[in-house]
């Protein structure tokens, strides 16, 4: 499972757009548009009987947090664009809008783990994954051309606790299945 924030359809289908039409270019792992977020917290073990105190403490913790506007834009790859693993889509935020963004990460850790569900403990960097590699690759090109994307501006409104399903997508992929909405504010 997951904490996340989700783009709304139409930042999904102008981002989709833009990669659409390059993604033959490589032979890349694409994320699937349903698959498009920004994690805030990656619950990798959730006990069936801690669900319904984690869905109470994600909803207490998006309250204290107020909605704010983003868009995706920009690029980078993990761990860097010499070896990449993963390619992914920044958002653009201001000094204040990141602090917002940072505060709410903290918040679904924090809610997590007050619910006894145990949390990746990556720093947190908001970023939309597009596409992971097989093997670890050279993609400065690519980095540089998700540097040239800007989305349309979408507002961040709301946490979403989603169950990922190993292998029951399309293609092997997850399968992603939303179980909570919670609004900022």
């Amino acid at each position: 499972m997951f904490a996340a924030v989700v783009p709304p359809p139409g930042a999904v289908a102008d981002l989709d757009g833009f990669l659409e039409v390059r993604r033959g270019a490589a032979p890349f792992r694409w994320a699937s548009s349903e698959q498009l977020h920004v994690t805030l917290a990656f619950l990798a073990e959730v006990e069936e009987r801690r669900l319904d105190d984690l869905a109470e403490r994600l909803a207490r913790a998006a309250a204290k947090r107020t909605a704010f506007e983003t868009r995706i834009a920009g690029g980078g790859a993990f761990p860097n664009a010499a070896r990449a693993r993963v390619l992914w889509a920044g958002l653009d935020l201001d000094e204040d809008d990141r602090t917002e963004l940072d505060r709410l990460a903290t918040g679904c850790r924090a809610a997590a783990n007050r619910a006894g569900v145990a949390v990746d403990g990556q720093r947190f960097k908001p970023h939309v994954t597009v596409a992971r590699m097989r093997v670890p690759g050279e993609v400065s090109d690519w980095v540089r051309l998700l540097d040239a994307y800007a989305g349309p501006p979408w507002p961040v409104e709301r946490v979403t606790l989603v169950a990922s399903h190993l292998g029951e997508g399309p293609r092997g992929r997850p399968r992603y299945e939303p179980l909570g909405e919670f609004g900022l504010g």
